[in-house]
């Protein structure tokens, strides 16, 4: 295939930019054979889809792309960390500010502004989601006692889920179209210190963290065929690609990453390293882009949308 230059126009799609993208070379071929395979994915009605991303993606704008992503079930389960469930609630009572990477951050703490790379998170969202999760908490906690057992955390996701109003939170769509949000560290980030807080007076409550082990496992041991588009690296993405071990690896795999693979890190792993380990298959198809998940996701989305149409 030779190398293709752009041809460009006002009135070009984002399909047919993809589309042209395939034959530009660089990160632009992967981005395109990332849409290609994603879109195959969605296709593939025996395929269980796995989505795992990291929090500083929902600070973002993509927390409503992740959003559209649950409304029209493009995915099956989700794997993420428990920021991107504290952010997805604090973005349903207030809006995150656009900043930049050089500001002041010793004038933005004595102003009680947080910063996410440049995007700016003011204290009084913490304040709120304080006031939203010592309830829920609270009725968790008497769910509990109910029970008789301590609830695993895609329950508690779910429940959270079922209280949230705004349609442009993933946590919303997740939750009335079932689709699961697992979470292997849920006692890490503010909802974690919420959960400290709580435990002061509910010594008893608790979350049982290796009860999301069996659902997940079953949904890709009952799978025919298991795909991933993997966006970022942390434990998240290890946590997907680790259950996959049950059944041989992955049968497709979309990695979207910026680390580096030359410190050993998970993180910076490229999707080839896990065939080494059985968690992407032999012959599985897969893909690795070397971009900011912001850049390349809506890309590759409505590259997929289009075709839909």
């Amino acid at each position: 295939m030779d190398i293709k230059g752009f041809s460009l126009d006002g009135r070009l799609s984002a399909s047919s930019l993809v589309k042209q993208m395939e034959g530009a070379g660089l990160q632009a071929t992967q981005i395109g054979a990332a849409a290609k395979l994603f879109s195959k994915m969605q296709h593939e009605k025996e395929c269980v889809k796995f989505l795992s991303f990291t929090s500083n993606m929902v600070s973002s704008g993509l927390r409503e792309t992740f959003a559209q992503m649950c409304k029209e079930k493009m995915c099956d389960a989700i794997i993420t960390s428990i920021g991107s469930v504290e952010e997805d609630l604090m973005k349903c009572s207030g809006k995150f500010e656009l900043g930049s990477f050089e500001m002041d951050d010793a004038q933005l703490n004595e102003k009680g502004i947080n910063r996410i790379g440049n995007i700016l998170v003011k204290n009084a969202h913490y304040i709120k989601l304080e006031k939203t999760l010592q309830p829920f908490f609270e009725k968790e906690w008497q769910k509990q006692h109910a029970l008789g057992r301590m609830l695993s955390p895609h329950e508690i996701i779910a429940d959270l889920g079922a209280t949230i109003k705004d349609e442009n939170s993933f946590l919303y769509w997740a939750c009335r179209n079932k689709i699961p949000v697992y979470c292997p560290a849920p006692t890490d980030g503010a909802f974690g210190l919420q959960l400290y807080f709580f435990k002061q007076k509910r010594m008893g409550f608790g979350i049982d963290v290796s009860g999301d082990l069996k659902p997940l496992g079953q949904q890709v041991l009952d799978a025919e065929k298991t795909g991933a588009l993997i966006l970022g690296g942390g434990f998240a993405k290890h946590h997907l690609l680790g259950a996959n071990l049950l059944r041989g690896g992955l049968d497709y795999a979309v990695y979207v990453g910026t680390g580096t693979q030359y410190d050993g890190s998970l993180s910076g792993a490229r999707v080839n390293e896990a065939v080494s380990w059985g968690k992407v298959g032999r012959k599985s198809e897969r893909v690795y882009v070397e971009c900011d998940a912001s850049i390349a996701l809506p890309l590759i989305m409505c590259n997929v949308l289009e075709k839909k149409k």
